[in-house]
């Protein structure tokens, strides 16, 4: 899978960030969160991304 970077929230790789891949879909960078009381099916999880990074993906024209 190739990903693409569209938006994050600095430069260094290790903050949030949005990449489209060339199967169509969309990968997040963030948190993976622990205590939110939900059933995760095995091979998933529940990520953390701020507000702002969709927002700035948006208006750059990205997604």
């Amino acid at each position: 899978m190739r990903l693409t970077k569209l938006a994050t929230t600095c430069e260094n790789g290790d903050c949030p960030t949005l990449y489209a891949t060339d199967r169509g879909t969309l990968v997040v960078q963030g948190d993976v969160l622990a205590d939110h009381g939900l059933d995760v099916p095995a091979g998933e999880a529940l990520v953390e991304i701020p507000m702002d990074l969709i927002r700035k993906a948006i208006r750059d024209q990205r997604i």
